[in-house]
């Protein structure tokens, strides 16, 4: 491919990665919000993230084999219709104030996200030389991450403006009536941003199958002769496990702290920036992958550092009394006014694991797949699945917040980071 191709296809991507960010960073708002809209308990409230993630793993291999029907533009046009098809679903939820319809309107978003990454993160990984997909990756996150940056600030916006005043008058009304008016007006205001994006999407999958994209294929030139069953890939999997560990930790880390911000005494007004506050992190983590891969250290060596910052942050986290605060200024995004922000310590502990997070995804990818030959695709869509632990560990964490409380939940990331440092050390091994 020439330089052209290659730019015009990264371009595409990371137009792509955009689009993930923004619609998967909308959970962390929308966690605090349904629980008060159709009246939650902590657990059940993280159903959220279970739904939306679990589609990983149930469409990742089916994914892998639309897409060799399919083809690459045409897979990500069909996902960018069922993420559509999932966003129109929010309208009639809304109304009806479903929490079951608003889950399955959740998978579906998954589900054709998982449809869309099976293809494009290998993609990344071989549009260039190897030693520097790392590099390619953290360029990626950062398109994925801005968005990710904005998509909380914009529906929290929408969403939260005023909020504590109604959840108060929802949690004082005397009459059922009254109540189930306030939560309807509540629950209604998840119409008109998801009436948007069905349409954006919409036209976004329209406007990709009329447009050209470079092909590019992987020619099997890295299988390990002799080792030709996908079971003997034991890099493969043990990057398959340490995804796992790592999609669950950023999830927990991006998705959670909102609500701990909450628990804390944060108002809501102002907890609804926390999310953004991780996504900053994880894109200065991005820009020093850029700067630094691999001209000053390696992926492995990325993937060590993330790692073990991971587990002093987490500890720190964890040791730091709720009460210690300080402020910090800020711009108040809906009036562009500047403010200050009381922000509990801890609070920015946890929002600075986005840093460690930033190259673990752009770490494994390339490690996990050095190696798999002939079982690239197959092994792409091995780490899709992975990405099931943000189901999973979100829930175990909201188990671990009503038994010990919020802050000791976050004990749960420590494991998660010590498997994702034994999963580096391991690839000093050729």
């Amino acid at each position: 491919m020439n330089k052209k191709n290659t730019l015009f296809g990264l371009i595409v991507i990371g137009i792509l990665y955009f689009i993930f960010g923004f619609v998967t960073w909308l959970n962390g708002t929308l966690i605090p919000f349904l629980q008060t809209a159709c009246q939650l308990s902590e657990v059940a409230a993280y159903l959220v993230t279970f739904a939306f993630y679990i589609s990983y793993f149930v469409w990742a291999l089916p994914s892998s084999a639309i897409l060799k029907r399919t083809g690459f533009k045409n897979g990500i046009a069909i996902g960018l219709f069922v993420m559509a098809v999932g966003a129109g679903l929010f309208i009639p939820a809304s109304y009806t104030r479903s929490y079951i319809l608003f889950l399955v309107a959740l998978f579906i978003m998954g589900s054709g996200l998982a449809l869309m990454q099976t293809a494009v993160n290998p993609y990344v990984t071989i549009l260039g030389p190897h030693e520097s997909a790392a590099k390619r990756m953290s360029i990626m996150g950062i398109c994925n991450k801005f968005a990710g940056i904005l998509a909380p600030i914009i529906l929290g916006t929408i969403l939260l403006t005023g909020f504590d005043a109604l959840n108060e008058g929802i949690q004082n009304a005397t009459a059922a009536a009254d109540k189930e008016a306030l939560l309807d007006e509540l629950s209604t205001r998840l119409v008109r941003p998801y009436t948007v994006m069905t349409i954006i999407l919409t036209l976004l999958g329209l406007l990709i199958c009329f447009m050209h994209l470079p092909k590019v294929e992987d020619d099997g030139s890295d299988e390990i002769r002799g080792h030709t069953s996908i079971w003997r890939q034991t890099r493969l999997w043990f990057g398959v496990i340490a995804l796992f560990f790592y999609v669950g930790v950023e999830v927990i880390a991006g998705d959670t702290i909102i609500k701990y911000g909450m628990s804390l005494g944060v108002a809501q007004e102002s907890a609804k920036y926390f999310t953004s506050f991780t996504l900053i992190a994880m894109v200065l983590g991005y820009f020093i992958g850029v700067v630094l891969i691999p001209k000053v250290i390696n992926q492995r060596q990325a993937l060590v550092g993330c790692a073990v910052t991971g587990i002093a942050l987490s500890a720190v986290a964890i040791a730091i009394p709720g009460g210690v605060a300080a402020d910090f200024p800020f711009i108040d995004l809906g009036t562009f006014s500047p403010i200050q922000m009381h922000v509990p310590l801890t609070v920015l502990f946890v929002a600075l694991l986005g840093l460690s997070n930033a190259l673990v995804w752009p770490a494994i990818w390339p490690l996990a797949l050095e190696g798999a030959g002939e079982h690239t695709k197959t092994g792409s869509a091995l780490l899709i699945m992975a990405i099931a632990g943000g189901a999973t560990l979100p829930l175990l964490y909201g188990r671990l917040a009503q038994a010990c409380g919020t802050q000791y939940a976050y004990l749960i990331a420590i494991p998660c980071y010590l498997v994702i440092l034994a999963f580096a050390i391991y690839c000093r091994k050729k």
